[in-house]
């Protein structure tokens, strides 16, 4: 056998036994490759092994996790008791509420025609070459009227990637040296995380109040080292679904403009959003735009939209190029047909709408504890009741078959960590989202109150 499948074998056993226990955090594959004594690809296979036996589950920007649900490993004989738990576990559809893309019922339906289109071999002949990063004449059209940008955009270019991840990378690639600086909101996307930690920048968390990141708290970051960028989530932020009110937009393009500070935001929610201005508008000769269609649409077929200064289209588009980044030709033929069609609309709309009706239900569930949303957003902050602790809670969660995300993975401070949870409310049943939220409802006051939820 393999010596990773030997390894992965060993792991399962503990895994069995309780050694390792739900939502308990497997050491980063550099580190158990080291203590093993085995290489870094090997670790990579004993993961991925694990990942594939369903015993674990990795998430990018945290690590890998010991799920809750457990099959028993090949021959062990099960008491009767026993057997009966394990398949009432088996039965039990974990529900991941870390992963957030949400569909709508018949959203494979309204995709599929156009796809059907593109099948047709003149058609696909044309869809399987290669695509610049500038896109197709068709692909430019399509985005502009789906970003709102003017036919003609005399301050912007719009670039193409294959998702928003690539998109926010090529940007910060183009804008951020090894050892430079980049302003953040204190709460901020993962990946952001990981990609400056990647090339050696450091994030610099600003202040924000309730009207969304302080202009000053900019303008004493960069007086203390210059930033070299700055990456923003204007529009329902992740995690805390806050939206920055138009006055504090005004105010912070002009502070950065008063500064000349390049800024990334990422408009990736804004879909769910309509009536607040992009940055961008205030300050279009510095701000570089990020969007897609995964959220919009669907992850697993999907283009990113970098809308960045004119002066700096070449640089990018070169990051894009050297990074791999590019978006497929086929996935830029398959989104001119849906926003030309329609489909975007429609599943936009629909969205919208399932996107409300789930807050609606996470009001009901988790009323009396303190969580910050918004009615349109997919996702919500929980700011756990004492005693809990946000790693604790995860692995509790995780127990019960529900994953959520620690407020750790979103904290630029590593010394200021919030108790806190972020749910995504988009990428399971509605049925099971209720059974979710009360559970976890029930799990969060048993500790509050010093009972234990069973």
């Amino acid at each position: 056998m393999n010596d990773y499948r030997r390894i992965a074998d060993r792991l399962a056993d503990d895994i069995a036994a309780g050694r390792l226990k739900p939502g308990e955090r497997l050491p980063p594959q550099r580190v158990f490759a080291r203590r093993r004594g085995i290489a870094g690809s090997t670790a990579g296979r004993v993961y991925g092994e694990l990942v594939r036996r369903g015993l674990v589950v990795g998430e990018v920007g945290r690590g890998t996790f010991v799920r809750a649900s457990r099959a028993a490993p090949a021959g062990l004989a099960l008491t009767e008791p026993a057997a009966a738990a394990a398949a009432t576990a088996a039965a039990a559809v974990p529900v991941n509420m870390e992963l957030n893309y949400p569909s709508v019922p018949g959203q494979s339906e309204l995709l599929a025609p156009s796809l059907a289109a593109l099948l047709r071999p003149d058609v696909l002949d044309e869809a399987l070459r290669p695509a610049a990063a500038t896109g197709t004449a068709a692909a430019r059209e399509a985005a502009a009227t789906l970003l709102s940008l003017p036919r003609e955009h005399p301050a912007g270019q719009l670039l193409f990637t294959g998702n928003a991840r690539q998109a926010i990378a090529a940007a910060l690639a183009c804008l951020v040296r090894p050892g430079g600086r980049v302003g953040v909101e204190a709460l901020t996307y993962p990946l952001v995380k990981e990609i400056a930690a990647r090339v050696g920048s450091t994030l610099v968390p600003l202040v924000s109040d309730a009207d969304g990141v302080l202009p000053q708290s900019v303008a004493a970051a960069h007086r203390a080292a210059p930033l070299s960028a700055l990456y923003l989530q204007p529009t329902l932020h992740n995690p805390t679904s806050l939206t920055m009110s138009e006055e504090r937009r005004r105010q912070l393009a002009h502070a950065v403009t008063d500064l000349d500070i390049p800024v990334v935001e990422d408009r990736i929610w804004s879909f769910l959003d309509d009536r607040s201005t992009p940055l961008a508008a205030y300050a279009p000769g510095l701000t570089h735009v990020v969007d897609s269609l995964s959220k919009r649409v669907a992850p697993g077929l999907t283009v990113g939209f970098l809308v960045v200064p004119q002066r700096r289209a070449g640089a990018v588009a070169a990051a894009i190029r050297s990074g791999g980044w590019s978006a497929s030709r086929f996935a830029l033929d398959a989104a001119v047909r849906w926003i030309g069609d329609g489909t975007v609309a429609r599943l936009v709309a629909a969205k919208r709408s399932d996107a409300a009706r789930r807050q609606r239900i996470l009001a009901a569930e988790l009323h009396g504890f303190s969580v910050r949303s918004d009615p349109r957003a997919y996702h919500a902050w929980w700011e756990l009741p004492a005693p809990w602790r946000a790693d604790t809670f995860t692995a509790a969660a995780a127990a019960h078959g529900i994953a959520v995300t620690p407020g750790p993975a979103f904290a630029v401070d590593p010394s200021r960590t919030p108790d806190a949870v972020r749910l995504g409310l988009g990428s399971t049943g509605v049925p099971d989202l209720e059974r979710a939220l009360r559970t976890l409802a029930r799990l969060a006051r048993s500790r509050a109150d010093g009972r234990t939820v069973r």
